[in-house]
């Protein structure tokens, strides 16, 4: 098993991760999930979380979907529409393992990547486990998909620039959502984004043997999000569940992915984008070596950077096998 060498920046940013996802399901019980799905998080810790501007507004909306309703968060800038005219749209489906989902923390990272990606985003606070069982979080997501669809010619936003983006199951449920608008004939999408993403919940990849106690996820916290998230133990060849067992991976839109060398996961994105690929699907894998899990939201983590020029460069019209794993400042360089 590999040595995990930790700054004292990725010890704090592993401490907080472990309060707002912990990683021993032995301690969980519904009402610690509760609290840690409603709490506030604290200024002190929002420090170690990503600054945005006063420009970037959030507007929130009551969202319909099957046998119910989901509240979604907008994160704008109108200055920016008004200088740029129609910018993208990324429908943004959180991580958490299906179980897991704060608003609060997810709307400081997500006020922050709307900001630097020049885009419009929303925010899906779908139902979770396990309250909620495959498939409703997927289908929340493909709901949400097409009411900001129908609504996007209210938001000054493109509506041929609608992207499908998550993080982890977020992810997940991102590539599932694309399936199923291929399937049934929904809004057409311009790519989708995973960071990090778990694509066969069956965790048996190479990268899930080796990395399966890496401190920011692993194979114990893994297996109970999937048996959470399942209603029976065949949900998880289902495609919808596990995107990579799909047997036909063509015409979906451009996907970008985006791993992490030292995640049990890192192989779920890699594995993904050969497989779409090899069906005619146009993806990009890119693995940031060095980064651990869940990096994205942290001011300081290794890959952070990177991962925000790689969604902005796509979201901006860049082809996906053109993209790079690049800082801005490196960017600017080359120009």
């Amino acid at each position: 098993m590999p040595e995990y060498r930790l700054s004292g920046a990725t010890k704090k940013i592993i401490g907080f991760s472990g309060r707002i996802q912990p990683k021993d399901p032995d301690a969980l019980t519904d009402d610690l999930i509760n609290n840690i799905n409603t709490m506030k998080i604290p200024p002190r810790d929002k420090r170690r979380l990503l600054c945005s501007s006063r420009d970037t507004s959030i507007s929130t909306f009551i969202i319909p979907v099957t046998d119910g309703a989901v509240t979604g968060y907008y994160f704008s800038d109108p200055k920016l529409s008004e200088l740029t005219g129609l910018v993208p749209l990324t429908i943004f489906c959180h991580g958490g393992g299906w179980v897991f989902g704060n608003m609060d923390f997810y709307s400081v990272f997500l006020r922050h990547l709307a900001e630097v990606t020049e885009s419009a985003i929303l925010l899906i606070d779908y139902r979770l486990a396990p309250n909620y069982k495959f498939p409703t979080a997927v289908e929340d997501c493909y709901d949400a998909l097409l009411w900001a669809a129908e609504g996007a010619k209210y938001w000054k936003v493109d509506p041929d620039r609608i992207f499908i983006a998550g993080d982890s199951a977020g992810g997940n449920l991102a590539a599932a959502t694309a399936l199923l608008a291929r399937d049934r004939k929904g809004p057409q999408l311009a790519g989708q984004i995973l960071f990090y993403p778990i694509t066969d919940c069956r965790l048996r990849t190479e990268s899930m043997l080796t990395h399966k106690d890496s401190p920011m996820l692993n194979e114990k916290m893994l297996s109970f999000y999937v048996k959470n998230y399942a209603r029976e133990p065949k949900d998880i060849l289902a495609p919808l569940f596990s995107p990579a067992l799909s047997t036909d991976l063509s015409r979906l839109p451009p996907a970008l992915i985006i791993s992490a060398e030292l995640d049990p996961l890192c192989d779920d994105g890699k594995l993904y984008a050969d497989a779409l690929n090899a069906a005619g699907t146009k993806a990009n894998a890119l693995t940031v070596k060095g980064a651990y899990h869940g990096f994205m939201p942290y001011k300081h983590s290794i890959g952070r950077a990177e991962g925000e020029c790689a969604m902005r460069q796509f979201v901006s019209g860049r082809p996906v096998e053109n993209v790079v794993l690049s800082t801005e400042n490196e960017m600017r360089k080359k120009i």
